[in-house]
């Protein structure tokens, strides 16, 4: 029995991990993987889905739709800041490193000066429920099922859907998708408004989790793009397997040692994939493939 208690709690603590990866990843894996902009604002995409949500919380609207609210204000923000600054800087990653930096830190700084240094929190709904001698926390779950939800999603609408058909055609070969009447500035748009909705999402999942403060897009932002980096180009292939190996090592350790060497064990484990696996973990599928 203490066994299967044992089992469990790793589990849990697996699917903790890899729950938290993938929702952290996906926006950026949009962004990097498929449009090629270093988009280091994307903690803050999360930070304001998380404030949105907490506030419209406070004011009464349901949970659900409060996470909702903070994915579409996001991804508002997002397709905004497309137009205005990204799109002049397409080809440039240097030079998106800077601008997405620049808008970091207004945003944090903005946030801190007019909303303050913290803002009160929801709690945690739907309680905790027990196996054996532990306790687990049931929003968890739903943190874990949402994690497969946006996989799923994702994969839907950029491999079953007319825009995922034109999305991908543009970023291949914009020049010829144009040739051909597609609509490329408003491609981009939607697109970089996608993964800033999908940070935003991440925001307002964590929100309830979380204490919410102007820096807390930090939390996300180290553990996003390690994910993004192992998981390779293709983010519908690379994407999943990254989360659920880097999940398993920060599983492993952090049961064993506790979170720093949890938190140790995982960045140790990207050197090594980057290492043996230059192009990550998509790239050995799509060679195993070929």
């Amino acid at each position: 029995m203490a066994l299967l208690d044992s089992a469990f709690a790793f589990l849990y603590q697996l699917g903790d991990a890899f729950a938290f990866l993938v929702l952290a990843a996906c926006g950026l894996a949009v962004v990097f993987g498929m449009m090629g902009v270093i988009n280091l604002a994307h903690g803050e995409f999360i930070m304001c889905g998380a404030y949105v949500t907490v506030a419209t919380t406070r004011a009464g609207l349901p949970l659900p739709l409060g996470i909702l609210a903070g994915s579409l204000v996001a991804g508002a923000i997002g397709m905004a800041l497309e137009r205005l600054v990204i799109r002049h800087l397409y080809g440039r990653p240097l030079d998106t490193i800077v601008a997405t930096w620049g808008v970091s830190l207004a945003a944090t700084q903005g946030t801190l000066i007019f909303l303050g240094s913290s803002m009160p929190g929801v709690g945690t709904p739907l309680g905790s429920f027990s196996l054996g001698s532990y306790s687990y926390s049931t929003y968890r779950v739903v943190l874990m099922l949402a994690a497969l939800g946006v996989l799923a999603g994702l994969y839907l609408a950029f491999n079953a859907t007319r825009f995922g058909t034109l999305a991908r055609a543009t970023i291949q070969v914009p020049h010829m998708a144009e040739a051909l009447g597609v609509d490329t500035r408003k491609v981009y748009a939607l697109t970089f408004g996608i993964g800033a909705a999908l940070a935003g999402l991440t925001g307002g999942l964590y929100a309830p989790t979380m204490t919410i403060v102007p820096t807390m897009g930090t939390t996300f932002i180290m553990e996003a793009f390690v994910t993004v980096v192992v998981g390779g180009a293709d983010i519908f292939l690379g994407t999943a397997p990254a989360a659920l190996v880097l999940g398993a090592v920060r599983a492993v350790l952090t049961s064993w040692q506790g979170q720093l060497y949890g938190q140790i064990g995982l960045l140790v484990a990207v050197i090594l994939v980057i290492r043996v696996l230059p192009r990550g973990i998509s790239g050995l599928i799509l060679r195993e493939r070929a």
